[in-house]
């Protein structure tokens, strides 16, 4: 199974989820959001799978940097933002090719990956 998992190197949830990828020697393609925007079919694709909820960062620094909490938002409107400014996407996105996981569950991840 080769996997895309996408994030930033600095995040600590990234960091466990490629820990936990590394131990258990699973292929993975490392795409970093500051270098790699994904794009806006990306997103859409990513929401409708795993809905907006799981996907839109609302405790990111960025999230409260723009005080988009004050801004009421429709789900449009929150992928147009992810599109603007990837770090508020939740890390980790773990692209399967047949499913996406958001965020870091070891539970979930020995369920779906192993």
């Amino acid at each position: 199974m080769s996997l895309k998992v996408y994030g930033i190197k600095n995040c600590d949830t990234v960091k466990k989820a490629l820990k936990f990828l590394d131990t258990h020697a699973i292929k993975y393609e490392f795409i970093d959001f500051k270098s790699v925007k994904p794009t806006c079919a990306e997103l859409q694709k990513w929401v409708s799978e795993a809905g907006i909820k799981k996907l839109f960062n609302t405790r990111s620094r960025t999230y409260r940097e723009l005080n988009l909490k004050e801004i009421a938002q429709t789900q449009t409107e929150k992928i147009e933002w992810m599109c603007k400014e990837p770090l508020l996407i939740k890390r980790p996105i773990i692209d399967t090719g047949s499913k996406i996981i958001v965020g870091f569950d070891e539970e979930i991840y020995k369920k779906e990956l192993l």
